[in-house]
């Protein structure tokens, strides 16, 4: 469904000094630079997947998207998504896509929702029954009942992203490019709009694409994720796969009676953090069992409970093995 080769997006940026002598300077010669915001990225998404794209801020996701989605026009490679070169922006490919960005906003500040969903309902050249029915569809599943008819500027943060959408998908698009969909949301709408985007891939087996910087989003949608960073992709792979490798401990949580000190519980496994009652050790995951037990049977251990290492820390080490990598060249 999403086919790219080698494609880039470079950037020509001016300079300048600080200050009056510098923008005097930079008025009679301007110097610039180029910066690579996208450097020679190859992925295929096949139909029906949700794939989770991370980054740190300025890596990429956003320009990518763009380019997917045709607003941008790459400097270099090839693009493909659902047979068509989204530059082109052939009205075809328009109806096949949909691009949904949590920092901004496509409904009209001062007109009900529905108002704006008829607009998009015209401009799609959705017919009459079809537009009724999937309105209705999208009302029940992001459960829209009663705000509807409420002007945009009047309804919460989370229930206007709902609408967002559900304006995004009324023409039921194939491929979703989904750009931090649960920004600024609180954790009962994060949760919401997850069940939603899963519900709708479902449904209707829909391409998604989702960056998002809530973890808990991809790890709750995609099985597949990929890592960009200052451009380049440098990770595409299964979620469990990553965690498995980068993980191979799992954290156990230690709630004691009576204080314990560090180097007592350095042989039961590495010590995350002690602090008199409390504990945090990590600890291979094929021994978590047979630790969990020895230390009950050792210790007055009032609490016990094992975790995941959190998926933040695992997309951490990727970056920073890049780095060392790139310290070392």
């Amino acid at each position: 469904m999403i086919y790219i080769s080698q494609l880039s997006k470079d950037y020509l940026v001016h300079e300048k000094e600080a200050g009056f002598g510098g923008s005097l300077r930079a008025f009679f010669k301007r110097e610039t630079k180029t910066v690579k915001a996208v450097s020679d990225i190859s992925f295929r998404i096949e139909a029906g997947e949700i794939v989770g794209f991370l980054g740190s801020n300025g890596a990429g996701k956003t320009t990518t998207l763009k380019m997917l989605s045709g607003l941008l026009h790459p400097s270099r490679g090839e693009v493909r998504v659902a047979g068509f070169e989204p530059k082109r922006r052939q009205k075809e490919f328009l109806k096949t896509i949909t691009l949904v960005m949590g920092q901004k906003q496509q409904l009209t500040w001062d007109l009900a929702a529905a108002d704006s969903f008829l607009v998009n309902g015209a401009i799609y050249e959705i017919p009459d029954e079809v537009y009724k029915e999937r309105l209705g569809e999208l009302t029940e599943m992001l459960s829209l009942e009663g705000i509807l008819n409420k002007q945009v500027r009047k309804l919460s943060l989370g229930e206007r992203m709902k609408c967002e959408l559900a304006a995004a998908l009324l023409h039921q698009p194939k491929v979703l490019f989904l750009d931090e969909p649960t920004i600024g949301l609180d954790v009962n709408m994060q949760s919401a709009v997850r069940e939603f985007i899963a519900n709708y891939n479902a449904r209707y087996g829909a391409t998604v694409m989702l960056t998002s910087h809530y973890m808990a989003d991809v790890t709750a949608l995609a099985k597949r994720i990929m890592v960009i960073d200052r451009g380049e992709l440098i990770f595409d792979g299964d979620l469990q796969h990553l965690i498995e490798e980068r993980a191979p401990e799992k954290i156990l949580r230690l709630q004691f009676d009576t204080p314990q000190h560090s180097s007592l519980l350095g042989s039961y496994g590495k010590v995350r953090s002690c602090n008199d009652l409390q504990a945090e050790l990590l600890v291979s995951r094929r021994d978590i069992t047979k630790v969990s037990a020895k230390l009950l049977g050792d210790l007055p251990v009032a609490d016990i409970s094992i975790e995941e290492i959190p998926i933040e820390e695992i997309i951490g080490q990727v970056f920073n093995q890049k780095q060392k990598v790139e310290e070392r060249i």
